[in-house]
């Protein structure tokens, strides 16, 4: 089936319009050590980048045989807006990018809505999207599970053939692909671009590239 003009922009969050998924990866080696369970930065990337919070602490707690200590989400969550109130910006190129882009847009994120709020916040990004964020505290299933885009695009009043998704993890591409959209996937961040190819995917490493690939996409549905 000849998918549909493009419609909705779905832009994942950490990695893609924030610069985040460095300074949250720092912080998790450093506790999971603290933990007993010492993996390396490659390591995180690959497991929790691009999954929810909720997935990321069973994931954890599955490892360890037990629950985490009480007040364990208290302290990393007070670690993670340390790093992020100090160092936090918006990705290179993506405030740029998204003055050029003309189709809708909205956010479909694993972060809470509270972790949303205060990143994009933080880097001046929430006013572009208020009123058009999605996070998986809103459905049942995270990433790599579809449902977070199909929500997203439900509630933009747009099927899921006419919407294209730029994410930045193995998580979120995966789940891009099983609702039946197209994927530009950034490679500049920590997901090697190799984690990223496959089926129905664009795999770009600069964000001053995606504004000329979404008009590339338009003009090859119109054909």
């Amino acid at each position: 089936m000849t998918p549909g003009p493009v419609e909705l922009v779905i832009f994942d969050c950490d990695g893609v319009l924030i610069d985040s998924e460095r300074l949250a990866v720092r912080v998790d080696v450093a506790m999971l050590a603290e933990l007993g369970w010492p993996l390396t930065e490659a390591e995180v990337i690959e497991r929790f980048v691009g999954r929810s919070d909720r997935d990321t602490r069973a994931a954890i707690e599955t490892q360890l045989g037990h629950p985490l200590p009480a007040g364990w989400d208290e302290r990393v969550n007070g670690l993670y807006r340390a790093a992020f109130a100090a160092e936090l910006t918006p990705v290179e190129g993506i405030v740029e990018a998204l003055e050029q882009i003309t189709l809708a847009t909205c956010i479909a994120s694993s972060g809470t809505h509270d972790h949303l709020r205060f990143t994009l916040g933080l880097t001046g990004l929430y006013d572009r999207f208020a009123g058009r964020i999605f996070s998986a505290e809103d459905v049942r299933e995270g990433k790599p599970a579809p449902d977070l885009f199909l929500h997203a695009a439900q509630s933009m009043g747009v099927d899921p053939d006419r919407c294209v998704v730029v994410e930045d993890s193995r998580s979120g591409v995966l789940a891009a692909r099983a609702a039946g959209m197209r994927v530009f996937a950034f490679s500049g961040g920590l997901t090697p671009g190799a984690l990223l190819t496959g089926p129905g995917t664009v795999v770009f490493a600069e964000m001053h590239e995606l504004p000329g690939l979404l008009d590339a996409e338009i003009g090859r549905r119109q054909v």
